[in-house]
């Protein structure tokens, strides 16, 4: 029997983003595949979890790091119903997946009410210019952590 295809994961991810409306969450549906099998599938919990960062994409990501007992997703593809937010795209970046495939674009996702393009934007601007300000405070010792990192001997590199 023949692994399934590229188009067929894709199809589960927005399958699972169809179902997640159904049951009250977000249009946006997220699969983690490894050789060929899907190890974790998640749809957009934020309203009904009231957490602005359950997009499917770090559920799936969460959940997939839980079953394979692991920080980063080497190997792995996720397959999303969506192109991926600017959160995701970090949270994907850190997973470290093999690639990510996605069937609808922003565009669609903005003619919907989703807009990440203002998120897009900000990241232009120096952090003490964004819409919520970064301002980075000296205060002492603020690098003692990062010294104690380096010094650690038994540190995962991630």
């Amino acid at each position: 029997m023949s692994s399934p295809t590229r188009e067929e994961f894709l199809r589960e991810a927005v399958r699972v983003a169809s179902e997640n409306v159904a049951e009250g969450g977000g249009p946006f549906g997220a699969i983690v595949v490894r050789d060929g099998e899907v190890v974790a599938r998640a749809g957009n919990a934020v309203t009904r979890a009231n957490d602005p960062t359950a997009h499917a994409e770090v559920e799936a990501i969460r959940q997939a790091c839980r079953a394979l007992e692991t920080f980063q997703l080497d190997g792995c593809e996720i397959y999303t119903s969506s192109e991926p937010c600017p959160m995701c795209l970090g949270a994907i970046y850190w997973a470290r997946p093999r690639a990510v495939y996605y069937a609808n674009g922003r565009e669609i996702a903005l003619a919907a009410g989703f807009d990440d393009d203002h998120i897009y934007e900000e990241f232009l601007l120096a952090p003490e210019e964004r819409r919520y300000p970064a301002i980075r405070l000296d205060i002492e010792d603020a690098e003692e952590p990062f010294r104690r990192w380096a010094e650690k001997d038994d540190r995962v590199e991630y």
